[in-house]
């Protein structure tokens, strides 16, 4: 890639382009920097430099990367239609079509209708660029080949901008584009992307981390030189012609897996890998028998991806063994097609010659980005788009099997629903069970590599809208929630709204809430008709959990007559689990009439002799104290490991095991249960559980509930308040 010393300017990007492009395609290249130069000329950058500095550096790039001629002259034009008076129409015209598409795929969305609130304007015109990207992308991949490199130097050049917005970049950089790098294969972007969000994101952990690459340099190159010596002469004896050469792993490598493996620096022991470049196939097997014969091999660590390649074109051998000095030791072995792909992946298939035979191969393995886009093309809004990008494209993958063989690729976390909306919508929809290796699973059961999963179907029916509670954990994937919120769009209205007022109302009823005004409440989430709010709760468009959660919100801006707090100078001291205003180390306990958990808004009320007693805002006891200046202000600390005591209250068919089916779901989500009691009702064969859960907050509870009533036999099950 180039280099952020050596600037950028056309003679380089001429000179570069003229190794591998005829004379004459460099024509438009010269034109369209003559274009964009003037377009934006006494434009600058946050660091002070010339606009159009940005356009030569990404110019360059893609010319290092080999790209075509209307690339270049895109790459040099891309921020042309959003920063300057040139048109669509005058690219058109001037350049022709392919490049005006090109440039087009890459330009964010200007003209986004105004909201009152920036940082809003803001995510939505973010959101919608990149939908707009992605989408352009399926037509032609140079698209996304300009928006990353594009990306990278904005990278290379954030020091310049707000922390703010460093950080903001940063993280959409780490989230959406080095993952699309990775899925493209396209490693030179790739590891420099992490390296650089990486950078602004944890500036300390980065520091250290490269500090500490920087001190072990000299011994490492060392020992990989006489790991290299050792290997060549081997291969040489064997006829084997072999590049052989160190890899340093990047800075956000070596943190990924301190993260993963929880171990220090110190203990990562294969920061650098050895990398081996021969000529065929046959030669690549060769070598990984004298690189084992040499070297131990550490059980469980060899891929083959020349036999299964990955989806982003990449192939090679990997291997790890205990080198000199029992010192693990990483070793691929690749041949220089391969190579070349691994480092440039999509772009090094680009055909860039006129009347060039199409590459069908090439058009194979892309193909994947049409099918990934098929349904997207549906989604409208822009940051449910962006979202299921970010589940089913750039997640870790799994592999599974049909029972004819056939594999098929799913984010890790998949279910069996998920599965069956992949093979085929009508599955998807009639499923209702699933077989894992012979084995009868439950729907959300989560998938691993390497096994054969199996749909049981009915004749008719359709998907249960339970399947789209998030809490119930059954559908991974957005391809598959969309295939379900279509077929619930489809069906009857009256129905919808039906279903969805029960929805609504079981969810209040799980977290104890008052009764709320339905019409308000439909206006919190933009809707003028009750109707067409619980419409949308019934096609899946809303849910109810999420509802609830956002009620929690609205009891704060309720017209409700506020309590007069007492305050007091700011606190020093430390509360277990209650923040009290202006007091340190104040007994507190939680009010048993109305059962405040993390979430709730909450108000102190000073006893005597006993502390301050925590109640409920909308308590009605609060109300009827008759002393109000001992109402105070009090709020819940922000400690992730503190948990709080939540009743209960389980209605259900009287049935053996019924209590212990109850515990295991709350130690699957792992909180414990102080108090548990069984009341059975002979007469009329119910039983009533109540139960004492040591929960984190609203959201831990509601999840809980709704795992509950799913439990065979269980009528309700809710939140105690009284």
């Amino acid at each position: 890639m180039v280099s952020e010393k050596k600037p950028a300017d056309i003679d380089n990007v001429i000179e570069q382009a003229r190794t591998y492009l005829p004379e004459p395609d460099l024509e438009i290249v010269r034109r369209a920097y003559d274009v964009a130069a003037s377009a934006h000329d006494g434009q600058v950058r946050n660091s002070g430099e010339p606009y159009i500095k940005h356009c030569l550096a990404v110019a360059q790039m893609l010319a290092e990367l080999h790209l075509d001629s209307d690339t270049l002259a895109a790459a040099l034009l891309h921020d042309t239609l959003e920063d300057t008076d040139v048109t669509l129409e005058v690219l058109r015209r001037d350049f022709g079509e392919q490049v005006a598409i090109l440039v087009d795929g890459v330009t964010k969305l200007s003209q986004i209708d105004r909201w009152t609130e920036l940082e809003r304007r803001r995510e939505d015109e973010e959101a919608e660029s990149l939908r707009k990207m992605f989408l352009a992308m399926v037509d032609d991949v140079r698209v996304v080949l300009i928006k990353l490199t594009d990306r990278l130097h904005n990278m290379r050049t954030l020091a310049s901008l707000p922390e703010d917005r460093r950080r903001r970049l940063a993280k959409e950089t780490l989230e959406i584009f080095a993952p699309l790098a990775n899925r493209l294969g396209i490693w030179q972007i790739k590891w420099e992307l992490e390296d650089l969000s990486f950078r602004w994101l944890e500036p300390d952990r980065y520091r250290e981390i490269a500090a500490k690459v920087n001190e072990r340099r000299a011994d490492r190159e060392r020992h990989i030189a006489d790991i290299i010596a050792t290997l060549h002469q081997r291969l040489k004896e064997q006829t084997i012609e072999a590049e052989i050469s160190g890899r340093a792993k990047h800075i956000y490598s070596i943190y990924r897996k301190m993260v993963r493996k929880e171990v220090d620096f110190d203990q990562i022991y294969d920061a650098q890998a050895v990398r081996v470049i021969v000529s065929e196939i046959p030669e690549c097997y060769a070598a990984l028998g004298i690189v084992h014969t040499l070297w131990p091999p550490i059980r469980g660590e060899f891929d083959d991806f020349i036999a299964t390649p990955k989806d982003n074109m990449y192939r090679s051998l990997h291997t790890a063994v205990l080198g000199p000095g029992g010192k693990p030791l990483e070793v691929q072995i690749r041949t220089k097609d391969m190579h070349r792909i691994a480092e440039y992946g999509i772009a090094a298939h680009w055909r860039y010659k006129e009347g060039t035979k199409r590459d069908v191969d090439f058009e194979s393995k892309i193909a994947w980005l049409r099918q990934l886009m098929e349904w997207r093309q549906e989604v409208t809004d822009a940051h449910e788009f962006v979202d299921s990008l970010k589940t089913d494209v750039f997640e870790d993958r799994v592999y599974v099997f049909s029972p004819k063989g056939t594999v098929f690729d799913l984010p890790a976390g998949s279910t069996p629903i998920d599965f069956a909306y992949h093979v085929h919508t009508e599955i998807g929809h009639r499923c209702r069970g699933a077989k894992v290796d012979g084995r009868l699973r439950p729907l959300d059961y989560r998938l691993k590599t390497g096994e054969q999963v199996e749909i049981l179907t009915a004749k008719r029916g359709g998907p249960s809208r339970d399947w789209l509670n998030p809490d119930l954990g059954y559908v991974k994937t957005a391809r598959a929630r969309q295939k379900i919120h279509q077929w619930f769009r489809r069906q009857d209205r009256e129905e919808n709204i039906a279903q969805g007022r029960d929805m609504l109302e079981r969810e209040l009823r799980r977290l104890g809430m008052v009764s709320k005004n339905f019409e308000s409440i439909a206006k919190v989430f933009n809707h003028d008709k009750v109707d067409d709010f619980l419409a949308a709760i019934g096609y899946g468009d809303l849910n109810s959990h999420h509802v609830g959660s956002r009620l929690l919100e609205m009891e704060q801006a309720a017209t409700l007559k506020e309590p007069v707090f007492k305050e007091t100078p700011p606190s020093t001291g430390k509360s277990s689990g209650i923040r009290v205003k202006g007091v340190g180390n104040v007994l507190t306990h939680l009010a048993r009439c109305c059962n405040p958990v993390p979430g709730d808004d909450i108000v102190g009320y000073v006893t005597r002799g006993r502390g301050v007693t925590i109640h409920r805002k909308d308590c009605p006891n609060i109300f009827t104290r008759p002393e109000a200046e001992r109402l105070i202000a009090v709020s819940w600390e922000q400690r992730a490991k503190d948990t709080y005591p939540v009743k209960v209250r389980v209605r259900a068919w009287d049935r053996g095991g019924l209590l212990r089916d109850i515990a295991t779901v709350v130690a699957d989500e792992d909180v414990s249960m102080s108090a548990a009691n069984v009341v059975t009702h002979k007469k009329n064969n119910l039983a009533t559980v109540t139960a004492t859960l040591e929960i984190s907050g609203i959201g831990q509870l509601s999840r809980i509930l709704a795992k509950i009533e799913r439990l065979p036999n269980v009528l309700e099950a809710c939140r105690q308040v009284g």
